[in-house]
């Protein structure tokens, strides 16, 4: 059997290098149970004036989450997340996302992440994922075009 190492795709919002999104880095070690990483939101992020969307907070966390889950034991995807809103979070500020494993049992992989501001914790989540198959990933013509780039890397080359 073929080993994969944890990847996401390069057009992740989250992770990859899409030219609108986070880049968020990846975990530095496989099999990590912590992860932390710096973000900053500007003006495109916002809400109400001067304050991130919410909508964009969970998705901070859930990537950071999701990130460390798959590093954790790939591949993994969201299964449920629930976020907690303690404080606005400012636009044009530096944060620091972390996210931990707290528990894994099975396919489960629990992690819990925090979004603060290096003093106060402006946002918190708990979430679970859970360990899929690869095939999960090429149900769509984008996932099965990825699945088949893998596959070309992977093989011998006559070379």
């Amino acid at each position: 059997m073929t080993r994969i190492p944890p990847h996401h795709d390069p057009a992740c919002w989250g992770c990859g290098q899409n030219a609108t999104g986070l880049r968020l880095p990846h975990p530095e070690v496989e099999g990590a149970e912590e992860y932390e990483a710096y973000v900053e939101f500007d003006e495109r992020h916002q809400g109400g004036p001067g304050i991130v969307h919410g909508g964009l907070v969970a998705a901070i966390l859930d990537e950071a989450a999701g990130l460390l889950a798959t590093w954790y034991r790939f591949p993994a995807v969201t299964a449920r997340i629930f976020v907690r809103y303690r404080r606005p979070v400012a636009i044009n500020t530096e944060l620091l996302v972390r996210a931990r494993v707290t528990s894994s049992r099975g396919r489960r992989i629990r992690v819990e992440a925090e979004l603060t501001d290096g003093t106060e914790r402006l946002a918190e989540a708990r979430a679970a994922f859970l360990h899929v198959p690869l095939e999960h990933f090429l149900a769509t013509p984008e996932g099965r075009a990825a699945g088949e780039a893998w596959r070309r890397r992977l093989e011998p080359s006559d070379e």
